[in-house]
């Protein structure tokens, strides 16, 4: 690979889809691969093959899509199956990595794995060899390498480069390391394996003490050049390194670091936007480079140094990032020329067939609103394209309720042979009426574990978006989104997309039995 620059290595697919409720479907990942291509990353881990059979299809279909524009890599445990399968799946992968490993700390030799250093050694070296058998590209893991006795790391490094290992991966596996350290321990791998110069030391850290960047970036000045990550840092527990904060810290300081990363920046907010959206993992408003006050001035002195020079409070130009603020002020007077060109300028490309509903849509909204915002936008084109294949879509909902009185609902759905399905229920308030109604219509077993609205833009008139959970009868859970500027609609819009996913997940399961 080479190490004039550092290399970034997206997990959001695997690592990030860890996150508790955040599971995508295939579909969903390919979409997310096809803005990893766009963002220019170099390696997209797609998933862990022999995890379920949903995840091998899903690294197949990505490895088949993007083709040599990026490194398609599969993860394995150190066990013969475990890399079979990552082969298997990869088998079609213009530029297949393999990544496998073994823990190497005393805590996961000792109760995770039960087993001696000398033990974990050996299989680590025979599944670097193993996975050579298959692919050129092997990357090896030691995890928990972040608590592991320095002397061991660098005697399994040492072995599994001599096996063919040609990324080594050193994770902060559970956050625990600070950068000075962390830094020491990289800077220790160069002095004392020999060949290190011919790999890449990647590094991969998690964010649970909230260093999970510093720590990366320390990696990289101690010599590592490949940077393991995920849009908005989502993951396991705390989430991982965020992949926005190391490109853009890179970028911005070159005067200290000397070394860049070759992300086209402009398309970091598309890419944040689009995982938060499809995961149902909402954005911190004060996370840094994505967050939406990441460049928000309230303080009237801030205000009057960026009128005068942005410079002078931003170390980072918005553009960079792609968040370019708009001059074209959506309102229910604005043509269909108009919306076209704002939607083309936040990267939505639609065919006419497909542009009509959403400018029906947005005059719909425009009338209640004073002016439409790109957040709006990209919800009304998020609420079209959720809607496309439904086995039930929501037709109607009507409510009535307040104090005194007894929330009632009536809800009408539609199923994919065009029957209208009408049905009516109380509940202890409007929300619970409406679904109580859809439950009556769509008779599925499941409970409600979350439900949680925001408004997509400022105002009272904002369009309001709600994202909620079901767990399923087998315990999966499904993430299901709906907007609209009446919250009940939406609310309503969320249950049935939800319900659609947990229907459209089984009716699979059953074909597979067949």
């Amino acid at each position: 690979m080479g190490t004039d620059r550092v290399y970034i290595f997206d997990t959001t697919l695997r690592d990030g889809e860890q996150s508790p409720g955040a599971s995508m479907n295939t579909e969903e990942k390919l979409e997310i691969a096809r803005q990893l291509v766009r963002l220019g990353v170099d390696v997209i881990e797609a998933g862990f093959p022999i995890s379920s059979p949903g995840d091998f299809m899903s690294v197949r279909r990505i490895a088949e899509e993007v083709g040599d524009a990026a490194v398609v890599c599969a993860l394995s445990r150190a066990v013969p199956a475990d890399i079979e399968s990552a082969a298997d799946a990869l088998k079609y992968a213009a530029r297949p990595r393999i990544h496998t490993g073994i823990g190497v700390s005393e805590s996961h030799l000792r109760d995770k794995l039960r087993i001696s250093g000398d033990v974990a050694l050996e299989r680590a070296v025979a599944a670097v060899k193993l996975a050579r058998t298959f692919v050129e590209d092997v990357e090896f893991y030691a995890e928990d390498a972040g608590r592991a006795e320095p002397e061991f790391l660098y005697r399994v490094i040492q072995e599994v480069i001599r096996a063919g290992a040609t990324v080594v991966n050193i994770p902060d596996t559970t956050g625990y390391a600070y950068p000075e350290r962390f830094g020491a321990l990289i800077g220790g791998l160069v002095e004392h394996v020999d060949g290190i110069e011919n790999v890449v030391i990647s590094v991969h850290c998690h964010n649970d003490l909230g260093m999970a960047t510093a720590n990366a970036l320390a990696g990289v000045a101690a010599g590592a050049r490949q940077v393991e990550c995920t849009i908005n840092g989502i993951g396991e527990r705390a989430g991982n390194t965020a992949m926005e904060e190391v490109v853009m810290a890179l970028k911005a300081r070159q005067d200290l670091f000397g070394i860049d990363t070759a992300i086209n920046t402009k398309e970091i907010t598309r890419a944040s936007r689009m995982v938060s959206s499809i995961t149902g993992i909402n954005v911190q408003p004060n996370k840094a480079i994505v967050g939406a006050n990441a460049f928000a001035h309230s303080s009237g002195i801030h205000q009057d140094g960026v009128l005068k020079e942005r410079s002078t409070y931003e170390i980072i130009d918005p553009a960079d990032v792609g968040v370019g603020g708009s001059s074209i002020i959506l309102s229910a007077r604005s043509g269909r020329h108009a919306l076209r060109h704002r939607l083309e300028a936040l990267g939505f490309e639609l065919p006419d067939n497909e542009f009509e509903p959403i400018y029906e849509a947005f005059l719909d909204l425009a009338d209640k609103k004073k002016e439409v915002y790109d957040e709006d936008l990209e919800a009304l084109v998020g609420e079209r394209e959720r809607t496309l294949e439904e086995l039930y879509h929501l037709e109607r909902v009507q409510v009535v309720c307040g104090d005194p009185g007894i929330p009632t609902a009536t809800v009408e759905l539609v199923d994919r042979d065009g029957t209208h399905l009408i049905d009516s229920s109380h509940g202890t308030g409007p929300v619970d009426a409406v679904y109580k109604a859809i439950n009556r219509i769509v008779d599925i077993e499941n409970d409600l574990t979350e439900f949680s609205v925001k408004a997509v833009t400022r105002g009272i008139d904002a369009l309001g978006e709600v994202t909620i959970r079901v767990r399923a009868a087998n315990d999966r859970v499904f993430t299901g989104r709906g907007a609209h500027s009446d919250i009940i609609v939406a609310s309503a819009k969320a249950y049935t997309n939800a319900l659609n996913r947990l229907l459209e997940s089984q009716s699979k399961n059953i074909e597979e039995e067949l």
